[in-house]
């Protein structure tokens, strides 16, 4: 049958075209979208008809898995369990984006969606103990992979060997009748393919280069700590002293080479931006090689929250002051010491405040082992 072409408003595409599209899904067909980098070529993940014709158009016979669309960022826990800080980094900072990312599944069988699903199914998505996951920045691609209950993998929708189509017009050509319906919304954002990042452990490499250049991805997966306190010339400056100190130890680096190796580690207050750090805190820390002379106190701000990957507070208070500011930092905002508050020092004795600096420096050499893996 020859292919359908609908044209959608690409910023809110009709219901009945992404009916449309979804239905023709379901049933074991193709179906070409845009995102913002190139028009892809859908199926249903778990449809061996749809599998079959895939395959087919784009000439696959080396039995590798297609790459994983989906429509928000908290659906890449379906295919991907036990998440290392790396890769929790860069789904919530570079999703939905420009990025593909290949990530280590070992097990698919381990993940959500595969409880109802067989093994070609997974085949179709996973490969060499890893899965490919793309999460579009596109309303069009985002509207029709939230319409659909089932997996949905694509590729770029041309023949193979084929340039990769950037415009309506260019995937109509380049498809022909190999998918039935086209959903059309001029030409794609960036015109370039998505960038490609594969990760392993806590490092990543650059597998294809594309809409995010290399400088961008390595600002995506820095690593971003933030101690909190009342007024910042205390507590959370000797955090953050002690966190640089034991995280260059662990790196095998000086302090001042953290931001080179994606490290990033500030503090501030709530009640902060008046004064440096007091005078005890700064003989507490000269006894432990952290030199906090420098130290200018911070007010805390919601830019601070937003960009931090890890926001440590010293006490429930603390924490109660961060929500309030910043909702969405909820679930990475923690007490240092669990369910014990570090009592401020301010006003006390140099034993106070090394029994404070002691406090914290036991609690990060835990903290800093979960943060860094």
């Amino acid at each position: 049958m020859p292919l359908e072409i609908t044209k959608v408003d690409p910023r809110a595409p009709c219901s009945e075209a992404l009916a449309q599209a979804g239905a023709l899904l379901q049933s074991g067909g193709l179906v070409a979208f845009p995102t913002e980098t190139v028009y892809g070529l859908a199926a249903r993940a778990d449809s061996p008809e749809g599998m079959r014709r895939l395959c087919k158009a784009k000439s696959r016979e080396d039995g590798k898995a297609f790459t994983v669309h989906v429509g928000s960022r908290d659906e890449v826990r379906r295919f991907a369990v036990d998440m290392g800080s790396l890769t929790k980094r860069l789904v919530r900072r570079a999703l939905p984006g420009p990025m593909t990312l290949i990530l280590p599944v070992p097990d698919p069988a381990s993940t959500p969606v595969m409880r109802h699903l067989d093994d070609a199914a997974a085949d179709a998505m996973f490969y060499g103990g890893t899965v490919g996951l793309r999460c579009p920045d596109d309303a069009v691609a985002t509207a029709l992979l939230q319409s659909v209950s089932f997996p949905v993998v694509a590729s770029s929708a041309n023949a193979a060997g084929k340039p990769a189509p950037f415009s309506g017009e260019a995937a109509a050509a380049a498809i022909g009748d190999l998918a039935d319906l086209l959903l059309d919304a001029g030409a794609t954002r960036y015109e370039k393919p998505s960038t490609i990042v594969r990760v392993t452990g806590s490092s990543f490499e650059v597998v294809r280069d594309g809409a995010l250049d290399r400088g961008v991805i390595q600002r995506l997966a820095a690593l971003r700590l933030l101690f909190v306190c009342t007024g910042n010339t205390c507590r959370s400056p000797m955090a953050e002293g002690l966190a640089k100190k034991l995280v260059a130890e662990k790196l095998g680096c000086a302090m001042t080479e953290l931001p080179d190796r994606g490290v990033f580690v500030s503090s501030a207050g709530v009640s902060g931006g008046h004064g440096a750090a007091s005078a005890h805190a700064l003989v507490a820390m000269t006894k432990r090689g952290v030199d906090l002379s420098g130290h200018v106190s911070s007010l805390l701000d919601t830019e601070m929250l937003r960009q931090a990957d890890h926001v440590f507070v010293m006490t429930g208070y603390h924490r109660e002051r961060v929500v309030a500011l910043c909702p969405e930092a909820a679930d990475r905002a923690a007490t240092l010491c669990g369910d014990q508050d570090v009592v401020d020092p301010i006003g006390g004795t140099e034993a106070a405040y090394d029994t404070c600096a002691e406090q914290i420096e036991a609690a990060l050499r835990s903290k800093l082992e979960e943060v860094m893996t």
